[in-house]
């Protein structure tokens, strides 16, 4: 990289991460709870005692950079109100600041919280790339994908090795989503390696506070996906098919508005990627080794498969897979008494609303027969509720069926390794040992 291109990504990292990591450790010393839900490892691997702190403090509470609430019924009406937009309020930058920004603009490494991304956007311009989008992810659409995944779980079960210890995360709960969502966006089989090692590489650029030699890695991986994305619209363009993009395309020519230009389709081309594997690779690893550390659960679900469907709820509600969204007030408002001024940020702990007393009964147990435990705010709500939520349980629920169908006497063989990410929790390695014996393939 040029000396300009070297000093635009290090402002980028300076203005998106770095004075926001000062402020948090600096806020951290003094006993602020969002600063150390960011910074301290011990929330990281625990963040469920600090979520209780800041419930004890009301049901929102100040903090170095706003608001703060793991209140159910606050964030449920904060993520559905108009008067809150997605994202930070970058308006509210200093002059210096956005300037700075402004001169180091790369379009080629805008990432997931940037726009035209659906998460950065709202009002007309998001309910048009989400009209694009979400034909793809209907209940119909989605129910009609249930034999490919089935296939493609059986397919990636037979080649795990059940004589020897297997990171199910690398080998499975990783490959599913990548594979299935691959399928979707129509990327070429011979390219899912990459396209899961560019969404792991991404994935840490969603927390707000990143080291400057990730978020390198970070904008590589960016730059590798826009290039080859790129060429994959001119063909699309050319040649459309049956996949989500060449939808999309199809669409958005038929529509009066303008034709999407290469940043919103790489935008939406990204966003989908992350909504379809994320939360569902966090989801089964989740799932595993909380089902491996509450066997009467599991004994549960072998005695009832009709409740893996719930139970896939009750991991998304116990341990979600995104643990917190952000919002800022459009306007001076009052939230439960309390003034929010215009642009001011309202951090929401979707994870910390999932286990609130007022909603759900002894939230801290984990329950695989809970009635209500679908009321959980793992997908958001409201005009950005979480397009690949409906993808996400299918492909849960069938692949932790057939996973413990198929390997009945699976166990956690090692430590599992966390996720360096804040805003994503699941493990980055979960080692296992396999049923030796169970060798009949499931159908």
């Amino acid at each position: 990289m040029n000396p300009v291109g070297e000093a635009k990504s290090f402002v980028r990292w300076g203005g998106r991460y770095g004075l926001t990591g000062a402020v948090l450790r600096a806020g951290a010393r003094k006993g602020d709870l969002h600063s150390r839900m960011v910074t301290d490892p011990a929330a990281r691997a625990n963040p469920y005692p600090i979520y209780d702190a800041i419930r004890a403090r009301g049901p929102v509470s100040p903090t170095r950079f706003g608001l703060i609430s793991v209140d159910h019924t606050v964030i449920s009406e904060v993520l559905r109100n108009e008067d809150f937009r997605s994202g930070f309020p970058t308006e509210a930058l200093s002059g210096p600041i956005a300037k700075a920004l402004a001169w180091a603009r790369d379009p080629a490494v805008l990432g997931p919280v940037a726009p035209p991304s659906l998460l950065a956007t709202d009002g007309p311009q998001h309910a048009r790339y989400r009209r694009l989008v979400s034909r793809a992810f209907t209940a119909r659409a989605v129910d009609a994908l249930a034999g490919d995944v089935e296939r493609k779980a059986v397919d990636l079960l037979d080649r795990l090795n059940p004589s020897g210890p297997v990171d199910l995360i690398a080998e499975y709960a990783a490959r599913l989503p990548v594979q299935v969502i691959s399928g979707v966006l129509g990327v070429p089989v011979a390219m899912q390696d990459t396209f899961l090692r560019w969404g792991q590489a991404v994935s840490p650029g969603l927390d707000i506070e990143l080291d400057y030699r990730t978020f390198r890695g970070y904008e590589a991986a960016l730059r590798e996906l826009h290039a080859w994305l790129l060429q994959h619209f001119e063909a699309l363009r050319r040649e459309p098919g049956d996949d989500l993009l060449s939808r999309v395309i199809v669409a958005a020519r038929a529509e009066s508005g303008p034709e999407l230009d290469d940043s919103e389709l790489t935008s939406l081309a990204g966003l989908v990627l992350a909504a379809g594997f994320e939360t569902t690779v966090n989801l089964i690893g989740n799932a595993v080794v909380l089902l491996m550390s509450h066997p009467d659960q599991l004994d549960l679900l072998r005695a009832e498969p009709t409740r893996w469907a719930n139970a896939v709820e009750e991991v998304l509600r116990f341990d979600s897979p995104v643990q917190n969204t952000g919002r800022h007030a459009s306007r001076d408002t009052v939230l439960r008494e309390v003034a929010v001024a215009r642009n001011q940020f309202v951090l929401l702990c979707l994870a910390g609303a999932n286990r609130d007393p007022g909603v759900f009964t002894e939230p801290d147990r984990f329950d695989v027969t809970r009635a209500n435990a679908k009321d959980h705010l793992s997908f958001s709500a409201g005009s950005h509720y979480c397009l690949g939520a409906a993808l996400a349980r299918l492909e849960g629920e069938i692949g932790l069926r057939l996973l413990f169908e198929r390997f009945g006497d699976l166990r956690v063989a090692g430590t599992p390794v966390r996720r360096p990410t804040r805003i994503l929790r699941g493990w980055s390695r979960l080692p296992v040992r396999l049923d030796s014996s169970a060798t009949a393939r499931t159908t």
